[in-house]
């Protein structure tokens, strides 16, 4: 809406007016992306470089911006529409500048790291601000966890596909700068064993000691015997048990179930982060093959033999 020392006017009616205003003739004018219901009225709808004013100017008129004082620049673009609530602000040059340079508000929104599919999901619809039901079709653990940008009215699918798009990228740098002699045959494998991982500790220091408990194990033929994996068989990859793991859900018949079937599950639990396809591309070196809970830090007690393992978890017990 504009305004000028408090009058109100009507952009096709008074459209040198409104030129008048704008290049600072009338000083101070206030305006932004705003509907409003009585007349006459001037609101502003802004394209990506331009823009101009709508509510009957169906001429098109341009918006007159300022590069510097009093001088003007008339373009008129619409395709591309960055549609947004503008600040309101004086009209400066700067100001106009945010304008006719498509200056949107920028929001965010956030996917954490060990989420399953289902669950991002769930964060992308609840967002009011992005658009669209989800269509694309997207495999579990092919969504990098991270910070996305996006103005107000962009699709839920575009933001999906930025995130696939970027952890296509992370986990082909991930794999080409392995360490030699991983028992992994593909990426894809890198990226099971780095959704583990992820769900297995959140302690960024113990990411690689237990990225290389797995390992060793993969490379003697011992079964991972993971929870995760038991909870992703049993939820089927809802990931929400709201329960203890029980001892009949260890013998779960799922290819995800690790204390059954032999070596990785055949696709990922969730979607691990840069730092845990990281951890699985240079694991530590140690001679572990048990890890449990320590039951107070939040992070876990290591072990070489069973025996050793047993008594961390009798301590574990002990603990709680």
């Amino acid at each position: 809406m504009s305004k000028c020392n408090d009058d109100f006017f009507d952009a096709k009616k008074d459209w040198s007016r409104v030129k008048d205003a704008l290049l600072g003739s009338y000083l101070p004018v206030y305006f932004a992306k705003v509907i409003h219901t009585k007349k006459p009225i001037v609101y502003i709808d802004c394209f990506a470089g331009a823009g101009k004013f709508a509510r009957g100017d169906e001429d098109g008129s341009p918006l007159i911006a300022l590069k510097e004082r009093r001088t003007a620049i008339a373009k008129s673009t619409y395709s591309n529409p960055k549609i947004d609530m503008y600040f309101i602000e004086p009209v400066y040059a700067d100001v106009l500048q945010k304008l006719v340079s498509g200056d949107v508000i920028v929001r965010s929104i956030t996917i954490p790291e060990g989420k399953a599919l289902a669950e991002i999901k769930q964060i992308l619809m609840s967002s009011p601000y992005l658009t669209g039901d989800i269509k694309g079709q997207y495999k579990e653990g092919e969504i990098l966890p991270e910070t996305y940008h996006f103005t107000r009215g962009e699709g839920r699918d575009a933001i999906l596909e930025k995130a696939r798009q970027a952890m296509e990228k992370e986990l082909l740098k991930a794999y080409n700068g392995r360490v030699d002699n991983l028992p992994l045959k593909s990426a894809d494998e890198m990226l099971i064993l780095a959704s583990i991982v992820e769900k297995e500790t959140g302690l960024s220091e113990e990411r690689a000691k237990v990225a290389s408990v797995f390992i060793n194990r993969l490379r003697l033929g011992m079964k991972l015997q993971t929870d995760p994996t038991v909870i992703y068989a049993v939820t089927k990859g809802e990931m929400n048990l709201n329960r203890p793991i029980y001892k009949r859900d260890l013998a779960y018949d799922s290819p995800y179930n690790t204390y059954v079937y032999e070596g990785l599950p055949p696709a990922p639990i969730c979607s691990p982060g840069k730092a845990a396809l990281q951890a699985v591309a240079h694991p530590d070196n140690t001679p572990y093959l048990y890890f449990v809970a320590d039951g107070q830090t939040g992070g876990h007690r290591f072990a070489k033999t069973l025996n050793e393992h047993n008594a961390n978890v009798a301590h574990y017990r002990g603990t709680r």
